[in-house]
């Protein structure tokens, strides 16, 4: 049984943009990617607000991505795959609001699932960085649009820099216009189902 860890924020716990609250499992793109699996586990760690490595205690929990990383490790190890998809909240005003900022805090957390002391230590899982998609106009917390646009093109050059499997997820979903930010119920079906195939082929 293959293990793989979906590490993300409010995209990947599946936040509806109209309510707030959580989409459906059957709507959350960990669930429908494990579902198009055959012998693998996804554990799913999402935390709305969560950054790639910049401090951020406005939240209910801690939002810095590279603090809760090696927990998140910790918690699931052995693993055979990360999934990271995060930057979206790094592109907040109070951030800096940066694509090339997010780049450099993804390239961190690669280090961190390069590096951590596994058990065995041979036991260094592959790492798969998708880039969220693009915010729409009137995103909220001031993020610029054409910033996010940025994220991936960053994301795809650092994948190919360190080896890692790379994913726009912009390719297959749009933020709604509701907030800019998160993703409809299918869009976030169409993310776990896009995933299937470079998962499948990193696991081989």
């Amino acid at each position: 049984m293959h293990a793989i860890l979906a590490f993300g924020d409010s995209l990947t716990w599946g936040a509806d943009p109209a309510t707030g609250l959580r989409h459906p499992a059957a709507a959350q793109w960990p669930r429908v990617l494990e579902g198009g699996l055959t012998g693998a586990r996804v554990h799913a760690d999402g935390v709305g607000g969560r950054t790639t490595c910049r401090d951020d205690d406005a939240g209910a929990a801690p939002r810095n991505g590279a603090k809760a990383l090696p927990l998140a490790l910790s918690a699931h190890m052995p693993l055979d795959l990360v999934i990271i998809m995060l930057g979206t909240n790094d592109l907040k005003a109070v951030h800096g609001g940066l694509a090339v900022s997010a780049q450099a805090g993804m390239r961190r957390l690669a280090e961190i699932v390069a590096t951590f002391p596994y058990k065995p230590r041979r036991a260094v899982p592959k790492l798969l960085i998708v880039a969220p998609p693009p915010c729409a106009a009137g995103a909220t917390g001031g993020r610029r649009v054409q910033e996010s646009l940025r994220l991936a093109p960053l994301y795809r050059a650092l994948a190919a820099e360190i080896g890692a499997g790379f994913l726009d997820a912009g390719t297959v979903a749009r933020p709604s216009a509701t907030d800019g930010v998160h993703l409809e119920a299918a869009d976030t079906v169409a993310l776990g189902r896009a995933l299937v195939a470079p998962v499948t082929a990193l696991l081989a």
